[in-house]
């Protein structure tokens, strides 16, 4: 597996246009499912998907393998795109406060009784949280990596990453309660 990402990486350097299409075959549902959980809009999240390959494309001359896979550079790569355009476009983002008066509270009972309705209301309290914090969960939940490899695709350190993620956790859980 090292000497044919080396061989991919080789052919990446000398622009082979078979060698950009493996890269997509082989990382592209991967960024693209990053990207789409930070970019809401599918069409949005196809145009930062583009662009994090055209970026790969380009700085392929500065992956260096002692700092991370090749797949965990593209996920810093595709993440900080993805962050980029949210910022650009400043999407309305939907805070609670401490004590909503509109939303009512469900009886923990029912929530034991009903595990799909706890499973919608995570999904809701998910829409409430900033793209930055849906995508450290995801990463680390869904995509199974480790605090080290976020920690390298978010410029950040695994442990700032396991108090975010624990900070993170906690607002779900509070958010959850007031839905």
């Amino acid at each position: 597996m090292e000497n044919e990402t080396n061989r991919l990486i080789s052919d990446l350097l000398k622009q082979k246009r078979a060698a950009q299409e493996r890269l997509l075959v082989l990382y592209g549902k991967m960024v693209f499912r990053l990207v789409a959980r930070i970019v809401p809009q599918r069409e949005d999240a196809e145009e930062v998907y583009q662009d994090v390959f055209v970026k790969a494309f380009r700085s392929i001359g500065t992956y260096d393998e002692r700092q991370a896979s090749l797949a965990t550079w593209l996920g810093r790569i595709a993440y900080h795109e993805a962050l980029n355009f949210v910022r650009r476009k400043a999407p309305t983002l939907v805070y609670l406060d401490e004590h909503p008066k509109d939303l009512e509270t469900c009886d923990e009972d029912a929530d034991v009784q009903h595990d799909e309705h706890a499973i919608q209301r995570m999904e809701q309290a998910l829409k409430h949280l900033q793209p930055h914090e849906q995508s450290l969960l995801t990463m680390f939940y869904f995509d199974h990596l480790s605090l080290k490899e976020i920690a390298y695709i978010t410029d950040s350190i695994p442990t700032t990453v396991g108090s975010q993620l624990s900070r993170i956790r906690k607002k779900l859980y509070r958010i959850m309660q007031k839905l």
